[in-house]
This record gives structure tokens, sequence and C-alpha cells, in this order.
């Protein structure tokens, strides 16, 4: 008998196939359901990416709008929509760098670009002394970014071994699909990838792999990611030529570690001479209520990748930051990208930088994220079916499980959303039963609550 080929673990909730597909299907507009045709037509197939549930048109701040008319609340944008779509200020920057200067080829440099470097810098977390992360590399995108940073870590320390962790995401290039610990990304025929390359359990104490399991709210249970720290510690000592460890200091799922398990890995990893490589790509930016994740864990890392909503949910940047002594590179090429000082890139992440400040958006989220939590862990108090509820800032997720259990409910994230879909909120599902919220930080704080009204509405028809 021939074994059965090993199925991916889906990191968002397979909505292509099924009843509730083919309803939803139904319900296209023909002009819709013509584009969606052609779009499967002509774009190759991948996981999670297509077939596509409908057609956009428009969008502006918080909302997409459907070739139907519909306007959604978008609570996904790919984390990438941190000032909203469309930001008036951005739209008239960016405007303004297209016709003053587009573009500028390898070799040479800009103002601009000059002036985005140096303001990551003034953004990235510091140490006490005043000491941090003062160089930068731009890339055209998250995955390269940490591609750049695991090629700057083999140079800076002689070394080629990684430690990350499973379920992580860091990109879908071969690097950091091996770093990644996602099967749809680096099983079967992706395989084999680069060599080297250990993992550990996921971070987060709702379901501790090594732990009791219990409940993530707080008071942490005291043993909550103890014995992971510990298994990094041993991991990265016996080993002896680990050249870095590279994690979210806060998974999107979204997941914390317990308070502390981020300051013992840092001790683990200057014991013994490993980098820590922070991607903070979905969750930086003023996402989880800091300008970066690391600042909840009182961490620095010794690089950091930023992306996704660095662009303004308009154009792909991401940066590499890392400590000045890591500037050791000169004679190798980490990431010789076509546009790696392009002007637009540059305008579009500076630019998004100064809204975030000017319009204190970080404190925004924040405070919005807060009231969110509390009205998302009420409902949980009325329904048995939210396992947990958790999150930082403008980044959380709640928990479906099967009733007084922690197994995870997959169908009925499907069904809630489809019923969030059709009532005009769109989310990302994530590991199959998360519901994963991460709306614009420029949101309105009655559509706030009016989203979270429609996530109830739908829970409640789905039960």
């Amino acid at each position: 008998m021939q074994p059965k080929p090993l199925q991916p673990k889906q990191s968002e909730s397979d909505t292509n196939t099924g009843t509730r597909r083919q309803a939803w299907d139904a319900e296209r507009t023909p002009a819709d359901r013509d584009l969606l045709d052609r779009d499967a037509a002509v774009y190759l197939k991948q996981s999670v990416s297509t077939p596509c549930l409908t057609s956009i048109v428009g969008a502006d701040g918080p909302y997409l709008y459907a070739s139907d008319g519909t306007r959604y609340l978008d609570f996904h944008g790919n984390s990438a929509h941190q000032i909203g779509y469309g930001h008036p200020r951005l739209v008239a920057a960016l405007e303004a760098q297209l016709r003053e200067l587009p573009f500028v080829p390898r070799r040479f440099t800009s103002d601009v670009s000059v002036r985005f470097a140096e303001s990551l810098v003034e953004h990235a977390p510091r140490e006490a002394d005043g000491t941090g992360l003062d160089r930068v590399l731009l890339t055209t995108g998250g995955s390269d970014a940490v591609e750049v940073a695991l090629k700057l870590a083999r140079v800076a320390t002689g070394r080629h071994r990684t430690l990350s962790f499973w379920e992580s995401f860091h990109g879908a290039g071969f690097g950091a699909s091996s770093v990644g610990g996602e099967q749809m990304f680096r099983g079967g025929p992706l395989s084999p990838l680069l060599s080297g390359t250990e993992h550990v359990p996921p971070i987060g104490c709702y379901r501790d792999m090594l732990g009791s399991g219990h409940g993530s709210q707080e008071p942490h249970d005291a043993s909550c990611g103890k014995a992971l720290a510990q298994l990094i510690d041993y991991t990265l000592k016996v080993q002896g030529d680990v050249a870095a460890v590279i994690a979210e200091p806060m998974r999107a799922v979204p997941q914390m570690a317990a308070p502390g398990f981020w300051q013992a890995v840092r001790r683990s990893c200057d014991e013994t001479g490993t980098l820590l490589i922070f991607d903070e790509i979905p969750t930086g930016l003023g996402r989880t209520g800091e300008f970066s994740a690391s600042t909840h864990e009182s961490v620095v890392p010794d690089m950091l990748v930023w992306g996704k909503g660095l662009g303004g949910g308009a154009l792909p940047v991401a940066a590499v930051l890392a400590r000045a002594e890591l500037d050791v590179a000169g004679d190798w090429a980490l990431g010789h990208y076509t546009h790696e000082k392009n002007p637009m890139m540059s305008r579009a992440g500076l630019t998004t930088i100064e809204i975030l400040d000017d319009e204190g958006l970080v404190e925004d989220s924040a405070r919005k994220g807060a009231h969110a939590l509390s009205r998302l862990r009420d409902l949980q108090s009325r329904h048995d079916v939210i396992g947990d509820t958790r999150g930082r800032g403008l980044m959380l997720g709640v928990d479906l499980v099967e009733p007084g259990t922690q197994r995870p409910n997959a169908d009925l994230a499907e069904a809630v959303l489809y019923g969030c879909l059709r009532r005009g909120l769109s989310f990302k599902t994530t590991m199959g039963n998360v519901l994963t919220l991460a709306p614009a930080l420029t949101i309105p704080d009655d559509e706030l609550d009016r989203a979270l009204d429609i996530l109830e509405e739908a829970l409640v028809e789905a039960l």
C-alpha cells in the first residue's frame, strides 16, 4: 500500500473548497464571476492565494470596496495598512517623488533614501546605554530582508546554523522557508531546504507544547515558557556553532511569549556568541501598540526586520536593521537588489513613519487594542467555543475550540469568517481556527465597535 503524502498544515483556513465556498461563489455577480474566471485562467495557483474570493475596485482608509458594491472593513490587509489605504499625505508625497526622482540605479544614492534610513535608525529600539541598530539595508519585501539577515549572520559569525520555531513564518524564499516552520512552505517537493536549520516548539502560553497548557490571559502560569527557554539554552550550548536565533518576538497568530522569555533567550545568545534576529514584518510599526514589538519584551535584538506596513499600503518595501558592529560584509553581496535605494520606496517608508508619528497612531493602536481586547474577552466569557482571546494593540486573536477543550475548531472559524464577509467584515483565520483581527490603526472608534458587533453576530449565527 502506498503511504498517503503528507498534507501541509494550513496557516490560514481553507476558504477555497466545500459547501460554504460553493455558496459564496454562487452569490457573485456575472461581472465579478467573469473577472474571477479570467484571474484563475492566467495566474499560477498556490495555497491560500487562489482562487480569489471576489474583486476589489477601490480602497480608502480602513475600507475595501468590492465590485459588487460591498464595502468591507478590512481587518486583514496582510498587516500592510497601518495608516489605512490612500492616505492623502502619502499619495501627495508619492506623486511629488514620481515627478522629481522616480529611480536611482545602484552605486548612487539620494537625499530621500538617506533620510529614510536615518528615520529607521531613529525609531529602532535601543539599549539603556544608547547603543542599538545603526545600520540599514533595504529590500522590496520581507522575505528578501530575512535572507539578507541570514547572510549577514553567516558573515559576522563564521557559522551557518540557525535556530527557529515550528509554526513560524519568515517568508517564501528558500532561506526564509528553511528557518520558517510552516509545512506548506517547506514540505514535499519544496524540500530539501538549507541545512543546519534547527527548530523548537512555538512560543505561546495557551497551548504551551512543553508545559501544562493553560490560558494566556494574565496572570501567566509561572511555568509558561520556562521549559522552552531552557531547551533553547541547551541547544545553543550543545551545538556551540549556531549563527543566529531568528524569531517573531510576537507571532502574528497572534501569540505572545511569556514575560521574561525573550530576556532569557537574549542571555543564552550572548553566552554562546549567537546573534538574535527579530522578524517584526507583520507586527512592527505600531501594530502592537509600540513602534517595535520587541519593546514589549525589553530586549534589543542584533538584527531587526520590518516590512509590510512600511510601504504605507501602497508600495513594497522592507528593511533590515543591524548593530553597527555587524557592518562586516563589505566584500560580499548580501542583497544586490535593483531597487536597493529606490526613491519611491524610500519616500513611501519615510512618509509612513512621519504619519505614524504625527497622528499618534502608535498610541492609538494601544488604546484601541485595549478596548477591543476587553470586548473580546467579554465575548469569551459568554461563549465556551472561545478558548482564548489574546493580542497587543491592533493585532488580536480569537481562538475557537471545541467546547471545554483546546481542540481547534476550524469548521466554526470558517463559518464565522463567511458570516462576517457577508456582513462587510474581512479578516484572516490563522492556524485554521484563530480569527486574526488587524485593522488599520486609523480606524475610527465607532467602526472598530461595529466590526466587533459583526463578529459577535456571525459567531452566534454559526453556533
